[in-house]
């Protein structure tokens, strides 16, 4: 199939290139290490990253909480997503608690924490500068615009990995296994519930006031969800390299636009960002994408919406599920990117097994 893809786009210098661009994307496939909001892309290159830091230090110039940090960078202010890690949220006045992710008396001590942590670190000048590190060095951003990266301290030292060996946050994996520091995560993360620290202390959040309301997250549950999701992930990874250009990601627009090129039907590993009801009857499934610009909708005719219940779509939006699936048919570009028709049960299938979550959830 490579053969004649390549022979077919020979001819055509734009789409030779995109060709070019897909097919590094799975050489010399070799799935990641396997282990148990905002986040980094699934692509289809399912080699292990290397670890890639930035030589060039930079400002910090504001701690906002313990996983969002401000730098300076020329004369821009980037704000940075740290990966692999999600502290606790602090609290803030007037905002409405989440269930899923509620405010927190921890997180905000380890919001605190962290500002105190880098002011500490300021040199003669009063500055503290910190290094950056990107997956294979390629600069990626999140939902909300942020550099999503591990922080490097001065003196070599990887802040991500110290949240989690310090217990300030659970190695955060709802998005995917760390693609550089898998390992890495996983020791530091056991270090911290041997030894009870921050989250895993169980007296955290505990009120002090008996009777008083209880915020707290539940880790051992959030986990089992979180790797159900890694293992898709993983899985995904795995049948990249075995089919490559029959299975594509929904995070990866050049992919995308190469099986919109193909013409063929594929399979589209993603998960949904959400779910409109439109006025005819109909549903649209959008894709959750690294470019939004790009995004493939998944349009599932008024008349298969019932034919399309045993699937049951909207679980896969659900807390304690598992939301990654693979959808097949035939990309098309639409007014306002990627497009699929969904009729067929059978071309929506599950990215992996269901969490064993608790009875009762």
């Amino acid at each position: 199939m490579l053969t004649s893809l390549r022979a077919a786009l020979s001819g055509l210098p734009a789409l030779a290139l995109l060709f070019s661009l897909a097919a590094a994307s799975v050489q010399n496939p070799a799935p990641p290490a396997a282990g148990g909001s905002e986040s980094p892309a699934v692509t289809a290159s399912p080699t292990p990253a290397r670890p890639e830091f930035t030589t060039e230090l930079y400002e910090v110039v504001k701690v906002v909480d313990g996983d969002t940090i401000h730098i300076l960078r020329g004369d821009t202010v980037e704000k940075l997503r740290l990966l692999n890690v999600d502290t606790e949220e602090r609290i803030r006045a007037g905002q409405k608690q989440d269930p899923a992710k509620p405010m927190t008396a921890f997180g905000e001590e380890c919001a605190l924490w962290a500002q105190d942590f880098f002011a500490a670190l300021a040199g003669e000048d009063g500055k503290t500068r910190v290094r950056l590190l990107f997956p294979e060095g390629k600069e990626s951003r999140g939902t909300f615009g942020r550099l999503l990266c591990h922080v490097i301290l001065e003196d070599g030292r990887d802040f991500n990995l110290m949240l989690v060996q310090l217990g300030k946050s659970p190695y955060y994996n709802k998005y995917g296994n760390s693609r550089i520091k898998h390992g890495e995560f996983v020791a530091a993360q056991m270090h911290a519930r041997e030894k009870q620290l921050g989250i895993w202390n169980p007296k955290v959040n505990e009120p002090e006031t008996p009777g008083a309301p209880v915020y707290k997250r539940n880790y051992d549950e959030l986990m089992i969800w979180w790797q159900a999701r890694a293992d898709a992930i993983d899985a995904y990874y795995v049948k990249c390299a075995e089919e490559p250009f029959s299975i594509f990601s929904s995070e990866d627009d050049e992919l995308l636009d190469l099986a919109q090129l193909m013409g063929d039907e594929v399979q589209v590993f993603g998960a949904i960002d959400r779910i409109f009801e439109e006025q005819d009857g109909s549903r649209t499934l959008l894709l959750r994408a690294s470019n939004k610009d790009k995004a493939l909708r998944v349009r599932i005719p008024a008349d298969a919406v019932e034919a399309l219940k045993p699937a049951e779509i909207d679980a896969l939006t659900q807390y304690g599920r598992q939301n990654y699936a693979y959808f097949s048919g035939k990309i098309t570009t639409g007014e306002r990117g990627f497009e699929m028709i969904l009729s067929d049960p059978a071309n929506v299938v599950r990215g992996g097994p269901e969490p064993a979550m608790p009875a009762g959830n």
